[in-house]
Formats: structure tokens, C-alpha cells, sequence
């Protein structure tokens, strides 16, 4: 994430979802240290507070933990929690809406593999 923040979302929501992309893409990893709100703070130029409303959010889900004096860590089985949840939300938001446009347009599910797969290995280069 660069330093730049969206303005149509909640600046703590895009702190969270930094925290919750760095433990899925392995920058986090699971009973490590994350940086403190702080540090956070410092680094995308906002107000402490503001990090750690997005740092709170996951550990009331508890994805992170809190180790009294020594700060706050990413709990044991966080990623799998975390790549559950998008992948629900990926199936939602995103297979859902693309399976009833593909049926207003009358794509079968064949056509639909095969636009995928293209899609795919044009990615890929």
C-alpha cells in the first residue's frame, strides 16, 4: 500500500485491510510482531488514534493479540481465517454478480471457463 489513502473508505478500514493483506501475502507473519500504532502512525502520516481503531477491529476478530508491555501480534491461524473470509466474500461480491450478468447474456458456464482461463493467461504475461 502506498502512503496515499482512498477518500471513499475510512482511513482505520484501509489501516485494517494493510494489516489483513500483509498477514495474507506473508509480511505478517503468524505469532509475529506487527508494528505499533505508532509506527503506523508515522508511516501513512495520520493520527494514532486512527491506526489503532484498525488495529482494534482485528483484535476483536481476533486476528491479532496484544502481549501486555510488548505489543500487539498476529494470532496462529489468522491467514487461513482471513483467506476464508474473502474468499466468501470474493463469492459474494464478485462470482455471484458475474454469474447472473453471464446468465442475462446467456454464457454458458463452458463460455464462462473458457473467458476465465483467457483471462487468466493474459495475466500471466
Amino acid at each position: 500500500m502506498n502512503r496515499k489513502f482512498s477518500e471513499s473508505r475510512p482511513i482505520f478500514q484501509q489501516i485494517k485491510e494493510y494489516i489483513e493483506d500483509g498477514i495474507i501475502e506473508g509480511r505478517f507473519a503468524e505469532g509475529e510482531k506487527i508494528p505499533s500504532t505508532n509506527e503506523f502512525a508515522e508511516f501513512f502520516q495520520i493520527n494514532p488514534a486512527t491506526a489503532a481503531k484498525g488495529v482494534n477491529l482485528l483484535v476483536e476478530e481476533g486476528i491479532l493479540f496484544k502481549r501486555r508491555g510488548l505489543g500487539m501480534f498476529v494470532t496462529e491461524g489468522a491467514k487461513k481465517k482471513l483467506k476464508d473470509k474473502r474468499k466468501e466474500i470474493f463469492a459474494r461480491e464478485y462470482v455471484q454478480k458475474m454469474l447472473e450478468e453471464a446468465e442475462r447474456l446467456n454464457i454458458s458456464v463452458e463460455e464462462l471457463k473458457g473467458i476465465i482461463e483467457e483471462k487468466r493467461e493474459v495475466m500471466k504475461k
